[in-house]
């Protein structure tokens, strides 16, 4: 209702100023000009506050889009990838079954005790599961026959299930198990597969697992840094580790690190923290999927690599200590003179390396 009013004084305004010939007045004249068009504008605007500008609500339902897209993008993500992590539960029988075919570690009663818990994944379609060693380390060194690994995993269907899991080969050089369960009337999906070669750092990443016992669990982050040496469980270096800023927490050991597109990129392992704690500080560790692709059929094929069953037999760690970490954890090799430590993941005891 105003606008007109507003448009006949810039109307005076110009003709006020149009008998100066002088350059000088005519660059006032045309300052002058545009600051009243600028006003009216102003005006124009307040008349209805509720409005926004064309571009600048142009903008803002641009970045809502992308916001939008970004969210289904990591939500189709999760739900394509979640499928192929397994859970783990380290269990320990009262007794030692009468029969090889004994299911009686499957049953939630007094006659086990789950002693701690990890993840994994789908390797391929005939139930070969992927995890760290230390995550099954007292399956893998059980002289007793007590100790059991029960794995919760959904098939391609989507039906929920758990299996005892077997172990097929392990190489603590690399802190790299793997699992067998029989799905013989199930059919599984594998986890695809990336290549850690082609990194960058700054590119987003995701971990999912279990960490605390909490299954199916994501977080996201970046890759932080790469071809970073990390300990081993039995003390040797593993080389080209990846570092991530995603959180990794008790019991996201053995899960898998994935890329945008959704394939594995590593295997989480490994995050430094306060000791103690176990909690993740950001700074975390996943071991390459490319040195994973090298071990782990060669641990389905021929199991175990000679070197580390010897190494294992000359072994004179203590049952106890194994158990217990002796107090902070299963393995003692000092990284750092810091409070921060790198601690293996395992829910249920987390395993520290540093003192």
């Amino acid at each position: 209702m105003h606008a007109p009013s507003t448009l006949s004084q810039l109307q005076k305004i110009a003709v006020s100023t149009s008998d100066n010939k002088s350059p000088i007045s005519g660059r006032r004249r045309a300052i002058a000009f545009g600051s009243s068009v600028l006003v009216l504008a102003s005006l124009l605007n307040l008349q209805n506050p509720n409005s926004k500008p064309p571009l600048l609500h142009s903008a803002v339902a641009q970045q809502q889009d992308e916001l939008q897209q970004e969210e289904d993008r990591v939500t189709h993500l999760f739900q394509e990838t979640s499928p192929s992590v397994v859970f783990i539960e380290d269990i320990e029988l009262a007794k030692v079954p009468n029969s090889p075919d004994d299911q009686v570690m499957l049953a939630e009663d007094e006659n086990v005790k789950v002693e701690g818990t990890g993840s994994g994944f789908i390797w391929d379609k005939f139930g070969h599961i992927v995890t760290n060693y230390h995550v099954v380390a007292k399956l893998a060194t059980d002289r007793s026959g007590l100790q059991r690994c029960k794995v919760f995993l959904v098939d391609a269907a989507g039906n929920s299930l758990y299996r005892e899991g077997k172990i097929i080969g392990f190489d603590p050089s690399y802190d790299l198990a793997v699992l067998k369960v029989d799905v013989d009337r199930y059919e599984l999906k594998p986890a695809p597969l990336g290549t850690s070669r082609e990194l960058h750092v700054g590119q987003s990443c995701f971990a999912i697992g279990n960490p605390y016992g909490y299954e199916n669990t994501l977080t996201t982050g970046v890759v932080s840094g790469l071809g970073r040496e990390i300990p081993s469980p039995n003390g040797r270096a593993i080389r080209g580790a990846i570092q991530t800023d995603a959180d990794i927490n008790a019991g996201n050991s053995g899960g898998p690190l994935i890329d945008s597109y959704g394939h594995v990129i590593g295997v989480n392992t490994a995050t430094f923290t306060r000791k103690g704690t176990g909690a993740s500080s950001g700074v975390n560790f996943a071991i390459p999927i490319d040195t994973v692709m090298q071990t782990v059929p060669i641990l389905i094929v021929y199991g175990t690599p000679y070197k580390d069953s010897n190494f294992l037999a000359r072994d004179t760690t203590s049952e106890e200590e194994l158990d217990d970490g002796g107090g902070d954890g299963d393995d003692d090799i000092s990284i750092c003179c810091s409070i921060y430590f790198l601690y293996f993941v395992l829910d249920g005891g987390v395993h520290g390396v540093g003192d």
